[in-house]
């Protein structure tokens, strides 16, 4: 199991503490004396290490790692597995994907939804459905007393007079509740107007809206039914749906990279240009024979474009125009807490998706599995044996999670990933995990970089 991580970004050597999340810089010196699981007898070193450091320096440098040690913040023990392993508190709701209709206006190309069916039918979820599921989102969410709902689809504005009598209920039971109900949408912004934007902006703590970075880019894979391309009608709208957000209200744009652009930094600075401050783009998850699918051969062009974004956000922080890129969003001083870091998103016992048709699965990328179905609103019979499964999927029942060094900011990865690539929730999915590894240790340095600033 590895106790510490070491990695270089630029000219600089870091090294975590895997277990307490410490962070060091540090020098050559010292980042060539540690090891992964344990620190090696000081003649061991000396003999290793003597021909590029003296004597002298390396019994220096190995008193301050053993010093380190001793105060807990380097090859510290694992404190938690116990806990996890013999958790028995009650999961909650917290969250839900109300997938509002499966149907889209748009046909792009890696879709994971099926264009919107969800390999069902086209169907708009109705008011009286979206005001049960809302029953019975609260009804199962305890003590919990701040909930999330995600507007979803397919293309949720598809769906808007339905969404405003449904949010409307919403804000009447949370009252009746005593909660407090998180509106969210994520939409692909080619039904927004004025009357949209001025409703979203009021009623939504969050909105996403996708376009995936340039022009080109976005026109080959997110087009209209006619097989045009939707960018130069949705820029203006997002730009001016973003215009609205004050400093308080929450926004992402979010894009897609897949094979086709593995030069997503690119992208990434496209929407940077264009004066978007939180911006996203996501690797695609596709089958493997897909022609749009990211592959092994591809993963060193992938690290030298999160390198690339790195050197980019830190010059632009020095100059005053910085912006935020989601992946890149990490907390050095506490972050997420302990429960999260083991268990993630809490898909299938904290977090559900809801169907048109009062079918709940434990995500949005479950929809249509029948092997997942959780429960049905009207019914009510929530499999309660699946729900543990997804409990257990946590760090400590993954094997090779247990090992990684990342385990902690992972959470194990997606369990949806795990299960269609591998047909085991507790197997991660390969390359998303090697993507994963290479943004975190750019986050971290980033945060570092920027803490230095401060």
């Amino acid at each position: 199991m590895a106790l510490i991580h070491k990695f270089k970004q630029d000219n600089d050597y870091y090294v975590i503490d895997v277990n307490t999340g410490s962070l060091h810089i540090v020098d050559e010196l010292v980042y060539d004396l540690l090891d992964e699981n344990t620190l090696r007898n000081e003649e061991e070193l000396i003999c290793e290490f003597s021909k590029k450091y003296s004597k002298e320096d390396i019994l220096e440098a190995i008193d301050d790692i053993k010093e380190l040690k001793k105060e807990g913040l380097l090859y510290s023990i694992d404190l938690y597995e116990n806990i996890a392993l013999n958790d028995k508190t009650q999961s909650y709701i917290k969250a839900v994907c109300l997938n509002i209709i499966h149907d889209c206006n748009l046909r792009c190309k890696y879709c994971f939804a099926d264009e919107g069916e969800y390999k069902g039918k086209r169907k708009m979820m109705s008011v009286e459905v979206g005001k049960k599921a809302i029953d019975y989102v609260l009804a199962k969410s305890g003590p919990r007393k701040n909930i999330e709902i995600d507007l979803f689809g397919g293309e949720p504005l598809m769906a808007f007079n339905n969404i405003k009598e449904i949010v409307d209920y919403g804000r009447q039971q949370e009252k009746i509740y005593n909660k407090n109900i998180r509106f969210t949408m994520t939409t692909n912004a080619t039904l927004l107007d004025e009357e949209k934007m001025e409703y979203l902006d009021k009623n939504m703590g969050n909105i996403v809206l996708s376009i995936d970075g340039r022009k080109e880019v976005n026109d080959k894979v997110r087009v209209r039914c006619d097989g045009s391309g939707s960018y130069d009608s949705i820029l203006p709208k997002i730009k001016e749906m973003v215009s609205k957000r004050d400093k308080s209200k929450q926004y992402y744009v979010r894009g897609t990279f897949t094979r086709e652009n593995t030069d997503f930094f690119n992208d990434v600075l496209a929407l940077a240009n264009e004066g978007f401050e939180e911006i996203s783009i996501e690797p695609v998850v596709l089958p493997d024979e897909h022609d749009l699918s990211l592959r092994e051969e591809d993963l060193e062009t992938i690290y030298g474009q999160y390198d690339k974004l790195y050197d980019e956000m830190l010059k632009r922080h020095k100059e005053g125009n910085g912006f935020k890129f989601y992946h890149f969003n990490i907390d050095l001083k506490g972050g997420p807490c302990v429960y999260k870091r083991i268990s993630g998103c809490g898909a299938g016992h904290e977090y559900v998706a809801i169907t048109p048709d009062g079918e709940v699965y434990p995500c949005h990328q479950f929809v249509g599995n029948k092997d997942f179905l959780l429960d049905n609103i009207y019914n009510e019979n929530f499999n309660n044996e699946l729900s543990k499964d997804f409990r257990k999927a946590h760090i400590y029942n993954k094997p090779k999670c247990k090992e990684c060094w990342a385990r902690f900011y992972c959470s194990g990865g997606c369990q949806a990933n795990n299960f269609n690539f591998n047909g085991d929730m507790n197997i991660p999915y390969e390359i998303g995990c090697k993507m994963q590894k290479k943004r975190i240790e750019c986050a971290i340095a980033l945060k570092a970089k920027l803490m230095e600033l401060e």
